[in-house]
């Protein structure tokens, strides 16, 4: 038996070392760690600020453009008691030509602020345009063509400020 712990002990044992890398952690800097989250909320607040003034700045055109549409509104029924008076016949020739001065000097007034007025006989129908109150069957026109304007549409822009009453032939 000795003779076998001496085997043991002469035999030469390989130690199996397995080297783990080290990570070295780089020295943090506690001045550069705060000045980078200080730099890091500067520019957030920055971004915030400039989405803030972008924002504003569309509601304040949109909230000008809505007043402006609003007011625009309350002059039509003027335009449309102008335009029943000029389809009127009168002796007065004066007072016509009164009346249709009017009506020109609001028309061109509304064309000035940016108003179009929409729904003329022989156009095309279109339901985001004009509002369909009666309809006709007519062969000598073509399908979904406006045949009578009951009361005129205005549009600014995009935005819609009355839609035109309008009789359309189907």
């Amino acid at each position: 038996m000795a003779k076998k712990e001496k085997e043991k002990k002469e035999t030469p044992v390989e130690e199996v070392v397995e080297e783990t890398p080290v990570e070295e952690t780089p020295e943090v800097n506690p001045f550069e760690e705060k000045y980078n989250a200080e730099h890091d909320a500067h520019l957030r607040l920055a971004a915030e600020y400039a989405n803030f003034r972008k924002r504003t700045a569309v509601e304040k055109e949109s909230s000008y453009a809505n007043g402006k549409a609003d007011t625009i509104a309350k002059f039509l029924p003027v335009y449309d008691d102008l335009s029943r008076a000029m389809a009127q016949e009168t002796a007065d020739a004066a007072f016509k030509k009164g009346v249709e001065m009017t009506l020109n000097e609001l028309v061109k007034i509304l064309s000035d602020m940016g108003v179009e007025i929409i729904g003329n006989a022989g156009d095309q129908f279109d339901p985001n345009l004009h509002n369909a109150i009666m309809h006709t069957e007519d062969d000598s026109v073509p399908e979904n063509t406006i045949t009578q304007v009951f009361q005129q549409g205005f549009q600014m822009g995009e935005k819609i400020i009355r839609f035109a009453m309008v009789q359309v032939a189907n």
